[in-house]
């Protein structure tokens, strides 16, 4: 343990030894105990710190104070919540809208960039749509196997 690394330890901690980390107690008490000049010192002024910060109190509130905070609060009313118009009340319904309207307009962004961007096929004059339903079972068949 080096005075420099006890004054760390003493500015980060304070002078009590319980707030110490525990892997470098020992070292640190052992420093003190051979009256190394510049640990005294830092531990002197680790315990004027804590005696200064010991000694702030912060005074309570008065009852008054308190008193005009929570009068000065908002009550909720029910009869004027009830006559205003939906649209007007608690914005919880606009985080619904939102998410449907988002997935929505991703529906909407999908299907035009799949109509836009899929090639047509340069062999059948009706699009990409006809020829995927010529593959499925209501298309045409492609053999005729009427006579077996």
């Amino acid at each position: 343990m080096t005075p420099e690394r006890f004054r760390h330890i003493t500015e980060a901690y304070g002078a009590s030894p319980e707030r110490w980390p525990a892997q470098e107690r020992d070292a640190a008490l052992a420093l003190i105990h051979a009256g190394d000049a510049r640990a005294l010192a830092a531990l002197a002024e680790a315990r004027a710190l804590d005696g200064m910060l010991d000694a702030h109190a912060v005074a309570a509130p008065r009852p008054e104070f308190a008193r005009r905070i929570v009068d000065s609060a908002p009550l909720p009313t029910s009869s004027t919540s009830s006559k205003r118009p939906f649209w007007r009340r608690p914005r919880i319904w606009f985080s619904g809208a939102g998410f449907v309207g988002a997935g929505a307009a991703g529906v909407a962004a999908g299907a035009l960039l799949v109509s836009l961007l899929a090639p047509a096929p340069a062999d059948h004059p009706h699009g990409w749509l006809e020829q995927s339903w010529s593959n499925t079972a209501f298309g045409g068949a492609s053999s005729d196997w009427s006579d077996q």
